[in-house]
């Protein structure tokens, strides 16, 4: 599937539906699924959503798939939900007769909704970014809210020819420890002592 963050953008399509019979504030909570979806899994959210707004969005998204496929000659499975907003239409004002001869308004709100398709390429495998590096002696960026690792013991920078540890072949094959809770840990450096002592 076609994703924005490893393609190449290429021209789209769009679809309006004005005048639309549903409240503006109903009409967004649906099409704040879809935004930045592929078009195929935006047709699938919209057709299980249950919100009654759902209806008409799906046909706008579905009237924008169609006119990039006929109009753009553009697949339908590079199909990207670029924007997508709904805008407030004319407000129909009625009126509801009430006690002692008053009259509440009753305001029919309309909205006008807007999908705008891109076709999007996905990178070759050439393509995509390598990630960055750091220089020796600098620490890597830490991200924020990330949580800080337990520091190590120091090691020594550079090491002369002459204090060079030679490890034999049986050293080297050991397995590294496991993480283990605190008495399994304990457990396990007792059996290790009493099977170093025999």
């Amino acid at each position: 599937m076609a994703t924005k963050s490893d393609a190449v953008a290429l021209p789209g399509a769009r679809a309006v539906a004005r005048h639309v019979r549903i409240s503006p504030m109903k009409a967004r909570r649906v099409v704040d699924l879809v935004r930045g979806l592929p078009a195929k899994e935006a047709l699938t959210v919209l057709r299980f959503a249950p919100q009654a707004a759902s209806e008409q969005v799906y046909k706008v998204l579905a009237s924008a798939v169609a006119n990039a496929e006929n109009n753009e000659r553009l697949d339908p499975e590079s199909l990207l939900v670029r924007t997508a907003y709904v805008d407030e239409g004319p407000t129909l004002k009625r009126f509801r007769p009430r006690a002692q001869g008053r009259a509440y308004r009753i305001r029919k709100r309309t909205c006008h909704i807007t999908i705008e398709l891109e076709s999007v390429i996905p990178a070759g495998p050439g393509r995509k970014a390598a990630p960055a590096t750091t220089a020796p002696g600098k620490a890597a960026p830490v991200k924020a809210g990330a949580k800080a690792a337990p520091a190590k013991a120091a090691e020594p920078d550079a090491v002369e020819p002459d204090e060079v540890d030679v490890t034999t072949a049986e050293e080297t094959t050991e397995a590294p420890a496991k993480k283990a809770p605190a008495k399994k840990a304990a457990k396990a450096t007792k059996k290790a002592a009493e099977e170093e002592t025999e």
